[in-house]
């Protein structure tokens, strides 16, 4: 691995870009700071833990940009700059969060924490441009600045690749900067560092576009910069006239808004009109600045039309996130509409540090909750001058909200409460009403599993499997509860044919007369109160037509109806026990113990259950002899960290003849038959004896234990094989 050395051109920058941290923030820094990140990052270098990246550029110098940008662009302090400086050590696992949290404080490792869990979320899923992916990231970011720093890193990065021949990675991190950092840097109203991500990204995706706009920009710069003289002239004077204190800029459009404009409007770079905007920034006292803004848009009305359906009034009624201005469009010199903006210098300020910038701009829908937080963090970028109340900052604008991954890797996104039986209803309304859990994260649950942000959950479906009235009380969403209704009144009427149909061939075949005067008392003495449950029970099986045969020729003989519980079996509830076959030890099974010892007494614990073929130690306990023990037994850590002295080895010799008892987990699709199937398999096989069998169902799913007798580990292992391939079955494990 090549040593990271640095060029003279990157001292000299990381010299630069040092001593200007040092002056901006080294009030902030606390006692022993400056020593503590020389020892880390040179540390990091002389044992050749930090490389360059893809790029080959330096990530001491990246991180030194990266922290720059976060001091000088957003207005961030200490524990994000050390949080900025130690992030490349920190994922190359070099450098433990425990460690950091001891050396610079809880808040650096929690910065850190939040980018690394990021960093993990967003590589895992490759649809980084939907909208819910966003959310999901602001959800994960319990402190506000992990965001502000992925922001200013991505940005540093797109300035840092201009020349590189990486072209495949730097396409990939441009299109993320479109499509999540440029997103995600406008809804936290960090307006100029939006502007050039999505500058920078079309400048490396659609090189031919982007150099097109700017050499047409170039070219019309002149006469544009003319026009804009001719426009502001009289405005000036006028201003001046009325004793206004002022200053008037022009803003030209970015070149990503450019090209956005004319893809929409399918137009040429000619036929877009407004490039630009004129901007009055007045120099008023508080109490007057409102009058004074009314004022220049009185004055710059009256000497341009303007067009009524463009005013937009943020003085009144400033946005939520504080931005206040008058924007208006009025028609100027040679025929040309153009936007004027009027604010004051405060109102400037605020809108140009960003955080209280345009995040709702064209395109961007407003979200319950956001306006209130993006105004807590212009409050606290403006009254701050330390981060110390942030620390204590959470961000729990999703609270209400969950975030989940599909197999696909698609999001989607569900109400706080919701399960796995909202999201399956939610895709499609077949796999909803036959679902029977899910693995999530490759954990098998049940329908019943309330979704988390960050769950990739995998939908588990059966034939068998119908909706149910208790399903209403499960799911939270009212599109789920819409379906299920709509299904239940489906299932009802199908059942209801069906289970007529049937019943009408039954009596039928019986040479019966069937007459639905007694049908209906019958259901009646039967004890249901609906007619529709008494078919869904005959339709699924669970009332026998025989025994309704048998009911309805007692009352019609007028005799006393003897009804009874004839249900068919399925998984749930059976339970199985047998006495063992054969337990006792065959005399060609030989455990050696120690060095070489024979004959010696000992047991099988029982919180393993050790058999022939498995790897094992024995233990020596104070009363009963040797115990052996697997060498994966759940208490062979504990064992060995408190008792490593009596610890002994052991070893299987011999035929492995005796029969052992094993315990096996099993977790699948409830079916009629699935208790036959299992126990199908072990009556098929040699010497091998079912002991107790044990399954309880719930929703759809089954859970149960099968005890076994067998004589060594290479059979379990061509049992469980077996059970496996079962329908239905999901999970096989020893325990």
């Amino acid at each position: 691995m090549e040593k990271l050395n640095f060029s003279t051109t990157e001292r000299e920058e990381i010299q630069r870009i040092y001593h200007q941290l040092k002056d901006e923030i080294g009030a902030s820094m606390q006692p022993g700071d400056e020593e503590k990140l020389r020892r880390d990052l040179l540390g990091s270098i002389e044992l050749q833990e930090i490389q360059r990246d893809i790029f080959g550029l330096n990530p001491i110098l990246l991180g030194l940009q990266t922290a720059q940008i976060v001091v000088s662009e957003i207005g961030l302090k200490r524990d994000s700059v050390v949080a900025a400086l130690l992030r490349a050590r920190v994922e190359s696992g070099s450098l433990p969060l425990d460690r950091v949290g001891q050396s610079y404080g809880p808040a650096v490792a929690r910065i850190l924490n939040g980018l690394q869990r990021i960093h993990e979320l967003y590589r895992k899923n490759s649809s980084v441009e939907s909208e819910n992916f966003r959310d999901l990231l602001l959800s994960f970011a319990e402190d506000m600045r992990v965001i502000l720093i992925m922001i200013a890193d991505r940005v540093n990065l797109m300035r840092q690749i201009r020349d590189t021949t990486a072209s495949d990675a730097k396409h990939e991190v441009s299109e993320e900067a479109a499509y999540l950092y440029a997103p995600l840097a406008h809804k936290l109203g960090l307006y100029k560092l939006k502007s050039e991500l999505e500058d920078l990204s079309l400048k490396y995706m659609e090189h031919d576009a982007y150099y097109m706009i700017r050499e047409k920009l170039n070219e019309t710069k002149q006469s544009r910069d003319e026009y804009v003289e001719r426009f502001i002239r009289p405005i000036d004077e006028k201003l001046k006239a009325a004793g206004l204190k002022f200053h008037i800029k022009g803003r030209t459009k970015s070149i990503h808004s450019i090209w956005q404009k004319m893809k929409k409007q399918n137009c040429d770079f000619e036929n877009v009109y407004d490039l630009f905007a004129i901007r009055v920034i007045l120099d008023s006292p508080l109490e007057k600045e409102k009058m004074h803004c009314w004022q220049a848009f009185s004055i710059v009305t009256d000497m341009y039309q303007p067009n009524p359906k463009r005013l937009r009034d943020w003085l009144s009624v400033p946005k939520s996130n504080g931005y206040e201005s008058l924007h208006i469009t009025v028609l100027g010199p040679e025929q040309k509409w153009v936007e004027v903006q009027i604010r004051t210098e405060r109102m400037d300020e605020v809108a140009e540090r960003g955080v209280a910038a345009h995040w709702r701009y064209k395109g961007v829908k407003s979200e319950t909750g956001l306006d209130e937080w993006l105004t807590g963090i212009r409050q606290m970028l403006e009254t701050s001058d330390d981060t110390e109340a942030m620390d204590q900052f959470k961000m729990d604008l999703y609270e209400d909200e969950v975030f989940v991954f599909t197999p696909k890797g698609d999001l989607l996104k569900f109400p706080k409460g919701a399960t796995v039986l909202d999201m399956a209803y939610h895709i499609h309304s077949k796999i909803g009403s036959t679902c029977v859990g899910a693995r999530i994260n490759g954990k098998v649950v049940t329908f019943r599993q309330q979704l988390r942000s960050g769950d990739q959950v995998d939908i588990m479906t059966s034939s068998t499997q119908k909706p149910r009235q208790e399903w209403l009380t499960i799911v939270k969403t009212s599109r789920a509860k819409a379906k299920i209704r709509l299904a239940l009144k489906e299932t009802q009427v199908k059942e209801g044919l069906f289970a007529k149909e049937m019943i009408e061939r039954k009596f039928k075949n019986r040479k019966i007369e069937l007459e639905e005067s007694i049908m209906q008392h019958l259901i009646k003495k039967l004890g249901f109160k609906e007619t529709s449950e008494f078919y869904r029970q005959v339709s699924q099986g669970e009332l026998d037509i025989n025994t309704i045969i048998s009911g309805y020729q007692e009352l019609k003989n007028g005799q006393q109806a003897q009804i009874g519980d004839n249900r068919a079996q399925s998984a749930e509830g059976f339970v199985l026990e047998t006495e063992p076959t054969n337990t006792s030890a065959a005399k060609d099974d030989v455990l050696v113990i120690d060095l070489g010892l024979k004959k010696v007494d000992y047991q099988l614990a029982r919180c393993c259950n050790p058999i022939y073929g498995d790897d094992v130690f024995g233990f020596v306990t104070v009363s009963s002899g040797i115990k052996i023990h697997r060498t994966d037994c759940p208490n062979a850590p504990e064992m060995r960290r408190r008792y490593g002295y009596r610890l002994v080895k052991a070893k299987w010799s011999g035929k492995g003849a005796s029969q052992y008892s094993i315990t096996l987990r099993v977790i699948g699709i409830d079916d009629i038959g699935i208790v036959n199937n299992l126990t199908s398999i072990i009556a098929h096989e040699e010497r091998l004896a079912l002991r107790s069998i044990n399954i309880d169902s719930h929703d759809g799913l089954f859970r149960g234990t099968l005890v076994v007798m067998l004589d060594e580990l290479s059979r379990l292992e061509a049992v469980m094989k077996k059970l496996r391939t079962v329908r239905g079955v999901k999970q096989v494990e020893r325990i």
